[in-house]
C-alpha cells in the first residue's frame, strides 16, 4: 500500500477517534443551568414633594422651619452664610414661584430636607426633579446625607438663566465627591461606590457666593420632588 495511502488511513482513524472522544465528553457534561431574568427595573415612587409655604407678607426673608408645607420634612441649613439664604417669590406668580434664594448669600451654601419617619432608597430609578433657574456661572448641584452621617455632592447639575425650568437628575449617572458640610466645599478625589440605598437627607448646595441684586450670580430651587423607596428609621 502506497505510503500516501497509510497516512490518510491513519489520519481517518485518529478524527474518528478524537470525534468519539468529543462526543463522549460533551454527553457527559450537566445540562446548563436555565437562565434567571433580573426583575424589571420600575420607577420609584414619590417619596416627598415640597412646594414652600406661601408667607402672608410678601417680600424676602430669611427662610427657616415655618417655610416648609410638608409637615413630615425638617429643613435644615448648611455653610456659615445660610442665615442668609432667603425665601423669595410667590406662588401666585408663575414667572416667579416661591423659591430658596442664594443672591445675598456671602459664602457657598447648602438646604436639605429630612423625612421624619424614612430614610430613602435611592438605587435603581431614583431621581429629584426640581423647578429652578440659575445666574452666572451658578449651578444647582444635588447633596446627599447618607445613614453614616457622611455628605456627598455631585457632579450633574441643573439650572438656566431665562426662566424657571423644571429638569430631573437620575442618581444613577451621577458621580459623587465628598462634601464639608460646615465649609461647602468638596474634598478628595471622586468617590466610588457610592451606597444610596439608605439617605437621611437630600437637598441642594451652591458652591459659590452669591453677588447680590439683579443678574451675576446665584440659583434659585422652588418645588422640589424627591423619588425613591421609603426605609423606615
Amino acid at each position: 500500500m502506497p505510503r500516501q495511502w497509510i497516512r490518510f488511513a491513519v489520519s481517518g482513524l485518529l478524527l474518528a477517534l478524537l470525534l468519539e472522544s468529543a462526543d463522549h465528553l460533551w454527553s457527559q457534561q450537566p445540562p446548563p443551568a436555565a437562565q434567571t431574568k433580573a426583575p424589571p427595573l420600575r420607577r420609584s415612587p414619590l417619596f416627598f414633594r415640597e412646594e414652600w409655604n406661601q408667607p402672608t407678607k410678601p417680600g424676602e426673608r430669611p427662610v427657616s422651619q415655618e417655610d416648609v408645607s410638608n409637615p413630615n420634612l425638617e429643613l435644615k441649613l448648611y455653610g456659615t452664610a445660610s442665615k442668609e439664604l432667603l425665601l423669595s417669590g410667590n406662588n401666585a406668580n408663575e414667572a416667579n414661584p416661591l423659591n430658596l434664594w442664594t443672591g445675598v448669600t456671602t459664602g457657598p451654601v447648602a438646604a436639605a430636607l429630612r423625612e421624619k419617619n424614612n430614610y430613602v432608597d435611592l438605587t435603581g430609578l431614583g431621581k429629584v426633579k426640581w423647578i429652578t433657574r440659575t445666574s452666572g456661572f451658578h449651578a444647582v448641584r444635588p447633596i446627599v446625607k447618607l445613614a453614616d452621617g457622611s455628605w456627598l455632592v455631585g457632579d450633574r447639575t441643573s439650572g438656566a438663566w431665562g426662566d424657571f425650568n423644571e429638569s430631573e437628575i437620575s442618581f444613577s449617572d451621577v458621580r459623587w465627591m465628598k462634601l464639608n458640610i460646615e465649609r461647602i466645599v468638596t474634598t478628595g478625589r471622586w468617590t466610588e461606590n457610592v451606597d444610596l440605598s439608605k439617605v437621611d437627607e437630600i437637598g441642594f448646595a451652591d458652591l459659590m457666593p452669591g453677588s447680590g441684586h439683579g443678574p451675576g450670580g446665584w440659583v434659585n430651587v422652588a418645588r422640589i420632588e424627591v423619588y425613591g423607596k421609603p426605609v423606615k428609621r
